[in-house]
């Protein structure tokens, strides 16, 4: 594979979408089609910029405005996760999946079932359906190229190494900003406080996960799907300064990561031009002035979603459903300043513990999970 002709992005409008956009300018990559949840400016404007063939608004209420706003050109527009699905299966290089939340999963297993390859960011979509997915790319025998820094640092240090044993997985962390914190601190912090990453600039939801260190759980399994190891073998690291951003140990006990710095413009772009590498305008690193690399234990005891997060992927069935809705729900809670920071994790225990997952993971299943552990996590506000 080299530089895609042309590619569908799902979630343009949200930090990895403006950023996949800012690679396509660079490689002139055709957009065949565009998607957004809300940000009816915003997509406008992408879409007279890269003229797509389509483009869809999440928010069906919004969909006149998008209709209206784009009616003087030839753009098709769709609206809803039926449309989203739709534009999904636009026949193209590659269908990149930046979307936020479980919305995603649908389109992911739609653009692999019309034979799309997917470059994916959303993370839930293998958190919640990773057994479905994996089976749907291997009928397929398609491959699912990760865009998440961790997994894109982990997938590079596998090239070439199919044949070799490993022994586990380095999945590293930045610690998020009150690393180093109690749980009686962690009581006192502020939304401001936590919507400040140290190391990253992302949106909202994938800043609070990392506050929690829920991302960190949700990435572990990911990881688990996406390279075919047990929870057990994948070790996470507390790494401050961000500039290794996954490692793989061999059976010699040699480690091979992928360094550099903190910018998503590098994983996207490999994830579009794999096997290959292109120029990138980013900033190079340099070891000698960052100095020092640091590697510390995570704390499961103080941030209960990473230890729930454990614990999910080693159920069966919709386990880590139960984890994940429970998550987003109790996240969009605290950010509307309806519940405080810590009562995310209590939250995402308690309905890991009392929610029954299905036994069997189907779309259905799956969808249905959803649902109860999000009525379940709104009733106990």
């Amino acid at each position: 594979m080299s530089i895609p002709n042309n590619i569908t992005l799902l979630g343009s409008t949200g930090s990895i979408g403006t950023q996949t956009l800012d690679v396509c300018r660079r490689h002139n990559i055709k957009v065949k089609a565009l998607t957004a949840n809300k940000s009816v400016k915003l997509l406008c404007e992408q879409a007279r910029e890269f003229m797509p063939e389509y483009v869809c608004i999440g928010d069906d209420s919004l969909y006149s405005d998008v209709k209206n706003s784009l009616a003087d050109t030839d753009i098709k527009v769709f609206c809803g996760i039926d449309g989203i699905c739709e534009v999904a299966t636009v026949k193209a290089d590659m269908t990149v999946n930046a979307v936020v939340g479980m919305v995603g999963l649908r389109p992911t297993l739609s653009a692999l079932d019309s034979g799309n390859m997917v470059a994916l960011a959303n993370k839930e979509t293998l958190v919640t359906g990773g057994e479905l997915v994996m089976k749907k790319a291997a009928e397929k025998n398609l491959p699912i190229i990760p865009i998440d820094s961790e997994h894109s640092a982990i997938f590079q240090s596998l090239m070439g190494n199919e044949k070799n044993k490993i022994d586990k997985i380095l999945l590293t962390a930045s610690g998020g900003p009150f690393y180093g914190y109690s749980y009686e601190q962690l009581k006192e912090v502020t939304k401001a406080q936590a919507l400040k990453h140290p190391n990253w600039a992302m949106g909202q939801k994938i800043t609070i996960d990392s506050a929690t260190l829920m991302n960190k759980g949700l990435e572990l399994i990911e990881a688990v799907w996406l390279f075919d190891v047990a929870p057990d073998d994948i070790e996470i690291l507390v790494h401050r300064q961000s500039i290794l951003h996954s490692a793989v140990q061999y059976a010699d006990g040699s480690i091979i990561g992928q360094l550099g710095v903190p910018d998503m413009k590098i994983p996207i772009q490999f994830a579009l031009t794999y096997p290959e590498r292109h120029s990138c305008d980013v900033k190079r690193l340099s070891l000698s002035d960052v100095g020092t690399l640091t590697f510390a234990k995570a704390d499961e005891e103080t941030f209960l979603c990473l230890a729930s997060a454990k614990k999910a992927i080693k159920r069966k069935g919709t386990a880590c459903t139960v984890l994940n809705s429970a998550n987003e729900t109790a996240v969009e809670l605290f950010l509307k300043d309806k519940i405080p920071f810590y009562r995310i994790g209590e939250l995402v225990a308690d309905a890991l513990r009392d929610v029954k997952p299905e036994d069997k993971v189907t779309l259905e299943a799956v969808l249905e999970t959803e649902k109860t552990a999000k009525e379940y996590v709104l009733g106990r506000v």
